[in-house]
This record gives C-alpha cells, structure tokens and sequence, in this order.
C-alpha cells in the first residue's frame, strides 16, 4: 500500500505550493469553506429559529451544532458534485446568492422555500416582484453571501488533472455525505425529535431546501408539461331548466385572492370590512359561508384545485392532470369568459374565452400595468356581447380574478377614497410597521374588496331587474394571509403546519329569484346550513349543479348547495 506523504494529500486536493503565495488554492479549501459558511452565516433564520424553542442552553447548542454539521455534510457533497472548471464558481455563486435570498424572505416573512412555495415564484409576475424589492434584500445578500463571492472570485480553485479530478470529487462527495450520517446517527434522538415536532424547518436549511424544492418541482411538473390534459365531463349536457327557457342564466364567479376570513366583517371581525356585503345580507339575499377552508396556500396551488374536478386528498392540490370546471361548462355548451387582475389563471383559463383588466387601461381605475379590480367591471356588458351568441343565449359564466388583498403592498389595493382605516403601513417590510398600521392597510384592501363585489352585485341585479338574465354571484379567496402572527407574514406555508390565518378563507354567494327559481334553491336553507364546514373540493361540483349541467364528473355528495335544492332527498 502506497502511503502519501502530507504534501502530496495537499497537492491531491488540488493546491499548488509552485504557484506564488495568494495566487490560488485547492477545491477543497473552497468547497469546505462555502459549505461551513453556508452552515453557519447562511442560516441564521434557521438558528434562531431553533434557539427560540426552548430546551436548556446545552440541548439547544447542541441541536444546532448536529443539524449545523448535517447541512455542511451536505452542502460540501453538492458543492464536490459541482466541483469543476467554469461551473463551480458560477455553481456556487448562485448558492451563495440564494441562500442570502432565502434568509431575508425568512427573516421579513417567516416564509420557507418548500416546492410549493418556489413553483409559486417561478409564476410571479413583474409586479409581484417589484412589491417585495427593498433595500434590505441586497443589505442580506451582502451579507449572507458578499464574504464568500469576493474570495471566490478573486481567487480561483486549481483544479489540476482531470482524472485525479474526478478521483477527487468522488472522495469529496462520499466524505460530505459520510460527515452527513455520521452526525444524523449520533445526534439521532434529538434531531428525529426535533424534525417530528417543527416539520418547517426541513425547509429552512439553505441552501439544500431550494435545491430538494427544484428537484420536487421538476419531478412533478415537466412529466406533465408534455401529456395533453385528460378530459372532464365529456357526457357534459345542459339540464332541463334550459328548456323554453325564458331568460339565460348569468353566473359571476369572483376568485378572491390573500382574503383571511378572521377579517372578513361577516364573520364577526371587530371592524367593518364588509358593510356594503352586510346591506346586501340584511336584504335576505346573500349568503355569507363563515367555515370554508382553502385547497392551499398560494394562488399557484388554490386557483387550479379550485376549479378542479378532484379534491385536495384526491391530488386536486398537485400541478393539474385533468381539464377543470371551465371546460366542463363550455363542453355543455356555455359561454364561459375569464377576466383577470392577477398574476394569470395559471392554467385554468387556457382554453376559455380570458383578458387582463390591464390589456386597456382604465383612466382612474389604472396605473401603468397594475389596476384595481373595479376595472374587471369595465366594458363587461361589451365584452360578454362579443362572446359566441349561441352559446351566450344558452347561459354565460364570468369568471373574476382579483387583485384582492395581495400583498406585501396592501396599501396600493385600495385608492385613497376607499380607505377607512388609517393610518396604514406603506412599507414591503411588514415587520417594520407598527401592528395596528399594518392590520389598517390589510383591513382597507379587505373594505376594497366589499365595495368592488357590492359594484358588481348591483351590475348583477341591474342585468336580473331588465330581465336580460337570471343573475347569481359566488365570490371565495384563494387563501388566506399571515400578518405578523407567530412571526409570520404572507402566505405560502406548507399546507401540513400552515396556520388558521391561511387556510380559513371568505365566501358569500348572491342568487336573484330567478336563478333560486331555476336551481330549486331554499333561501332559508342556504342560510341555515351557511356555517357547516365546506372547501374548495366542493366548488367544481356546487357550480355545475347550480347551473345545472348533467355529468357523471358532478359528485351530488360533494355539492354543497343541492342540500338546499328543490330535487334533494
């Protein structure tokens, strides 16, 4: 057995001692030395995290100093597996940026990189994107990954010969991984505890928790991306209430969007969010849902399970495989139109009739590309006119997708009129605003909301009075929002330990007499069974019922108004 000397170890690990002092040095000084900075600097939010647990000074230290060598264990075998000529700094320069990334999205919102959460960024827009720029993102980038980046790129790895190379990032990898079990296994008790009890902070350890999310999101989307949609309700037809009818029905469907139902006025919030929806409740029409829970918590998940034809427990939460309720009701023969003031329909919308509110800017009502959603009102008579006739005369279902309560920039959601609540923050970092001011600016986007679905109830009642259509309304958030509680802010939290603030979402619905008269619907019903606990996985089937299209793919169990309906029982 050949034994090296320690100068041949170190020329092994790709230093030079020929080349002048300071002019380079071996992979293995980078690699470890990234990894251990990732370790430490670059989780803070996880220490911290885990130093407010609990436990005796020594259990804490300790459960950070297991979990801190796991993720240098891994983050050195990651870096070994990138640990080549004009990718390695590239590779780890992108590390570095995102784990400084990572920690202020931590340390401002309290949200972590699960792969829901990353599938969610990769479809924001431009204007979700300018929302969360501040001057602290480049503060932490600076100082999470400045260090680390100036000595990376100031003095490159030599890398020597390529087959020595490779015998050198295997060992490099087997080493990082072997630290890795090592340290799991000793530290197993405490670690295996910990991970059972605080399930979020799997996601918090940078920068492995970004690279696992990337893996999952690839996984689970790009399959998909290449097989066509399965169809829906391809048996789909229109019930007998379309017979000699004497007016078409016309449904408006409005997609909320970051409502929380603990501030929703209808629900018992100490503030009035909602007076104009409490006139129209008071009047006996409208009916306010107070238990519905969303499918997620992100628009990128909730809109597309929404309107899907299976349940969460059924998949409807994983990135789509089946058409949804929009074909259904078109495939019957329906005209279907979908107007959005959001980020797109992810997907939903693709093969209906769809516009954004921002395709013609509406004076007053916008500015540059962004607009409040009363701008979804504009023009609508014209533009269901310019759907296909035949079917518009069959019946019409518009879908709105607001701007709603987003966030962090709740301030811009409403205009200076509408807002009763002040003074409000105005700040992108929510931690920095005083409670009271923050809980003003998300109360006044709520307010918003109310007065835009009282424009369209009284559109809505206007089209019924001229007996142009049978109207109806049906308005729910996608999810809901975290608004400092718990250190929390935004949405986004892995759906298993999100909390009550996210899931817990508004729902109201408005039926004129005649569209209750076609649909057999019980007024005293809907209002008796208004607080039963229901879900987005009602929603696909409630629709098609209410319009009364026959299916196979409409579950009458998993249709929450047909209790109340004229046929039930």
């Amino acid at each position: 057995m050949q034994i090296r000397s320690p100068l041949t170890w170190w020329r092994f690990a790709g230093a030079d001692r020929t080349r002048a002092p300071g002019a380079a040095a071996g992979p293995a000084l980078f690699v470890w030395g990234i990894a251990l900075w990732l370790a430490t600097v670059g989780n803070l939010p996880l220490w911290q995290h885990i130093n407010g647990l609990g436990g005796t000074l020594a259990q804490r230290a300790a459960l950070i100093v297991g979990l801190g060598l796991v993720v240098a264990g891994g983050s050195a075998a990651l870096l070994w597996l990138l640990a080549w000529p004009r990718v390695f700094r590239v590779a780890a320069s992108v590390l570095l940026l995102v784990a400084g990334a990572n920690s202020y999205f931590m340390w401002q919102y309290g949200v972590v990189m699960d792969p829901t959460m990353l599938a969610n960024a990769l479809n924001t827009d431009a204007r979700e994107v300018r929302d969360l720029l501040t001057w602290q993102l480049p503060a932490a980038l600076l100082a999470v990954a400045g260090l680390p980046l100036w000595a990376l790129w100031r003095r490159a790895p030599l890398w020597g010969r390529a087959w020595p190379r490779v015998r050198r990032n295997a060992l490099g990898v087997l080493g990082g991984l072997a630290l890795t079990v090592v340290v799991a296994l000793l530290s197993y008790q405490g670690l295996a505890s910990l991970m059972r009890n605080h399930k979020e902070l799997r996601y918090m350890a940078n920068p492995l928790n970004t690279v696992y999310s990337v893996t999952r999101v690839a996984a689970n989307r790009l399959p998909r991306q290449v097989k066509p949609l399965l169809p829906v309700g391809e048996d789909a037809v229109l019930g007998a209430s379309y017979t000699h009818q004497a007016r078409p029905p016309l449904l408006v469907l409005v997609v909320g969007e970051t409502a929380r139902a603990q501030n929703f006025g209808l629900n018992g919030y100490a503030r009035d969010t909602t007076p104009a929806l409490a006139r129209w409740q008071a009047s006996g029409a409208l009916v306010n849902f107070s238990q519905v829970r969303s499918c997620g918590t992100n628009t990128l998940v909730s809109v597309p399970c929404l309107f899907s034809p299976l349940t969460r427990a059924e998949g409807g939460d994983q990135p789509p495989e089946h058409q949804n309720l929009l074909d259904v009701l078109q495939r019957a023969g329906l005209a279907v139109l979908w107007l959005d003031n959001q980020a797109g329909c992810k997907g939903v919308c693709d093969r209906v009739p769809h516009a954004f509110a921002g395709d013609h800017p509406v004076p007053g009502l916008c500015e540059g590309s962004e607009c409040l959603d009363a701008a979804l009102l504009d023009g609508l008579d014209q533009r269901i006119a310019a759907l296909d006739p035949q079917r518009s005369a069959r019946g019409v279902v518009v879908v709105m997708h607001q701007m709603g309560s987003h966030g962090p920039a709740y301030s811009l959601r409403a205009p200076a009129e509408r807002k009763p609540f002040m003074p409000e923050c105005r700040s992108a970092t929510l931690s920095d605003c005083p409670r009271e001011q923050l809980l003003n600016a998300y109360d006044n986007s709520i307010a918003y909301t109310d007065h835009f679905l009282d424009l369209t109830l009284q559109w809505l009642k206007g089209q019924a009075d001229r007996g142009s259509f049978d109207t109806g309304l049906i308005y729910v958030s996608d999810h809901g929002e975290s608004l400092g509680e718990n250190g929390l802010y935004l949405h986004g939290v892995p759906y298993a330990f999100a909390p009550d603030q996210q899931t817990h979402v508004p729902m109201v619905a408005w039926f004129s007499n005649g569209l209750r008269e076609r649909a057999g619907l019980s007024l005293d019903c809907l209002r008796q069974r208004a607080a039963e606990p229901v879900s987005h996985d009602n929603y696909f089937h409630s629709v098609l019922g209410l319009m009364d299209v026959r299916t196979r793919a409409r579950l009458p169990a998993l249709d929450a108004l047909s209790p109340c309906a004229r046929s039930a029982g």
